[in-house]
């Protein structure tokens, strides 16, 4: 069963106790594409709600700026959780096509391989949101409210979460794309996780220190 497929505004509508419930059910949709998108859009909120306790006027442009980043990519993070999950639809529907004449194998194939490339784009572009929260993270962390920098490195930590995720659903649908270049493409595409991962890690070690002093 893959349930509803939802549009942005009735994923934004929805509450979280109501998205768990759908991911924990026997649906396959929502599922880690979702899972990761969401996880990016927690990030970009904390990162958000740091630079809105910020209140250095000395560094009031930056905060803004951050600011303003981060609620853009919480809105492209939503994005991309409800397309997503159309595009499992889009996948499950390829999967279900007749391959018993040689020419319905093939236009099966192909519309898998059309299909399969289309759903690895919502994690992807997870993976670009969260690669940009980390660096707003890493810009806001030197003139964040001291009483929140542990909330930068849940940031951090949220985006690497992210991250690791949307490159497990990206490298989920690799298998079933014909398209060599393509499949090349996007395995590069989400190499940029483990410099991800080496950044978030150091954020919250540079965290840790800040707390201890």
């Amino acid at each position: 069963m893959t349930g509803p497929v939802r549009d942005r505004d009735e994923l934004d509508r929805q509450s979280i106790g109501d998205f768990l419930g759908s991911l924990a059910a026997r649906m396959a949709a929502p599922g880690a594409g979702a899972t990761a998108a969401i996880e990016a859009a927690l990030s970009a909120s904390l990162v958000a709600m740091v630079g809105r306790f910020t209140r250095d006027e000395e560094h009031a442009d930056l905060v803004r700026e951050v600011v303003a980043a981060a609620d853009a990519q919480r809105d492209a993070c939503l994005e991309a959780a409800a397309d997503d999950e159309q595009a499992f639809r889009a996948v499950a529907d390829a999967m279900k096509l007749p391959r018993g004449t040689a020419e319905e194998a093939e236009h099966r194939r192909r519309r898998l391989d059309e299909e399969q490339q289309a759903a690895a784009q919502p994690p992807l572009r997870v993976v670009q949101c969260a690669v940009a929260l980390v660096s707003l993270a890493e810009r806001i962390l030197p003139v964040a409210n001291r009483n929140l920098v542990s909330d930068v490195a849940a940031a951090t930590a949220a985006a690497r979460a992210a991250a690791t995720t949307a490159r497990l659903a990206v490298e989920a649908n690799l298998p079933g794309i014909v398209d060599d270049r393509a499949r090349a493409d996007l395995a590069a595409a989400v190499a940029v996780v483990d410099d991800l991962v080496r950044r978030a890690d150091e954020v919250e070690v540079e965290v840790r220190e800040l707390m201890r002093r």
